[in-house]
């Protein structure tokens, strides 16, 4: 599934991009283009302008002016004095003619002599695109000069094969841009947006591996309570009792499972939250230290607190989550310590950091186990034999301390064993 929507999401994301950059290189080519056009008609012009000043201040341009201008092969020029045309370097040929008696004919149809200036010397400057077998498109110039013994008239053509090529060449060069921009914005959608499912991606592996081992430990208790349920149909008096002494074990193990489940459910729907307000951490660390104090002697193990000699300045917590997540911490610690063992319960301050260590010398935490313990349903191989632990103790801390904008850390105690540090 997440490999379609990571394909498909980058292809959108890919394609909305490069239809962006596709219209600003449009906009920008027809900005350039207009731009080169612009140019060129008006360096045109001022071309044919010192080639009118020339008729009117001297009144003659001669054959070799216009052969040399010609020559240059940027212009093809047409003259003719009296309707009467004169060959001054090139011979007359029938496309040569055609498209000359093309841009005459466009001139006198689009323009009228009396929309000129009161001058002898008559100038219009144009663009067009002849028909036939010379078709191509120009820029003309038609220049009149009005003399005693009639009108000199001339029509100055310059091919735009040159301004077209030079357009042609930046439209490919843009499309090869804008091809290897699209490419790259491909690669780059596919890369950020594998970025942006990969947390949802390892959401749903989590919920995925939440479901299983959720069903894996209901599984277990239900199976032992129908169990007991059927066999309590055949037994005795005392029997029954036993069977309903288990039946209700197993559905307090139940219970607490689907509470821890039913929280962790919470946090993740943020309908959560903790109740932030000053607390005296000593007096919080003491009250729990003597709640499992009991438990502990329990186990023939010795449970000690070491609290700073000064007072503290109170914190900022939730005290019940505080105190929730040092039950935890410390129902672990009881577990998983073997007889005679030691357990220290520690407050610490530095002027900015709290620092609650709970630390044993039980069976400590393998460094390969060390990130997975906090993950749900999470239990080392050697815990697993411990009925009352489902694995999401350390999940809760974890939620908990995070809720507070703390941190929780877990590392060896000296001599071995596991200690666990939550700074706030």
């Amino acid at each position: 599934m997440f490999r379609k929507v990571h394909f498909r999401l980058a292809l959108l994301c890919a394609s909305i991009t490069c239809f962006i950059l596709v219209v600003m290189s449009c906009g920008y080519l027809y900005i350039s283009e207009k731009s080169l056009k612009d140019s060129s008609f008006t360096s045109f012009q001022n071309e044919m302008e010192d080639i009118a000043d020339i008729l009117t201040e001297n009144h003659v341009l001669t054959w070799e002016q216009l052969a040399k201008i010609e020559d240059q092969g940027t212009y093809h020029i047409q003259i003719a004095d009296n309707e009467v045309p004169l060959l001054f370097k090139h011979q007359s040929s029938p496309v040569r003619d055609e498209i000359f008696t093309a841009a005459w004919s466009y001139f006198e149809t689009r323009f009228a002599f009396s929309s000129f200036e009161d001058s002898p010397v008559y100038r219009m400057e144009f663009d067009f695109s002849s028909k036939g077998r010379g078709a191509s498109d120009y820029y003309g110039c038609a220049i009149i000069h009005e003399r005693s013994g009639g009108a000199l008239k001339i029509m100055v053509l310059m091919p735009l094969t040159a301004l077209r090529q030079q357009i042609h060449s930046q439209r490919i060069l843009f499309a090869l841009l804008t091809a290897l921009a699209a490419g790259a914005l491909f690669l780059f959608a596919w890369y950020f947006t594998r970025k942006l499912l990969l947390p949802l991606e390892e959401n749903q592996r989590r919920q995925t591996q939440f479901v299983a081992a959720a069903s894996h430990e209901l599984r277990t208790p239900l199976a032992v309570i129908l169990s007991c349920a059927s066999a309590s149909r055949r037994g005795n008096e005392a029997e029954r009792a036993h069977f309903l002494d288990s039946i209700q074990s197993e559905g307090m193990r139940m219970s607490g499972l689907i509470d821890d489940m039913l929280l962790l459910s919470g946090m993740e729907a943020h309908t959560w939250s903790v109740e932030m307000r000053s607390a005296e951490l000593d007096t919080l660390l003491l009250e729990t230290f003597e709640a499992f104090e009991p438990v502990a002697a329990e186990k023939s193990i010795r449970l000690s607190i070491k609290l700073p000699e000064t007072a503290l300045p109170p914190c900022a917590c939730d005290p019940g989550r505080i105190r929730q997540v040092l039950s935890i911490l410390l129902h672990n610690a009881v577990s998983y310590t073997p007889e005679q063992g030691h357990i220290c319960l520690s407050l610490a301050y530095d002027g900015k950091f709290y620092r609650i260590c709970v630390a044993d010398n039980g069976i400590g935490i393998s460094d390969y186990e060390k990130p997975r313990i906090f993950d749900r349903f999470y239990r080392a191989d050697r815990s697993r034999n411990q009925k009352g632990h489902f694995g999401l103790g350390l999940s809760i801390a974890s939620e908990i301390i995070k809720a507070h904008q703390g941190k929780i850390l877990v590392g060896d105690t000296p001599g071995g064993g596991s200690t666990f540090t939550i700074v706030l």
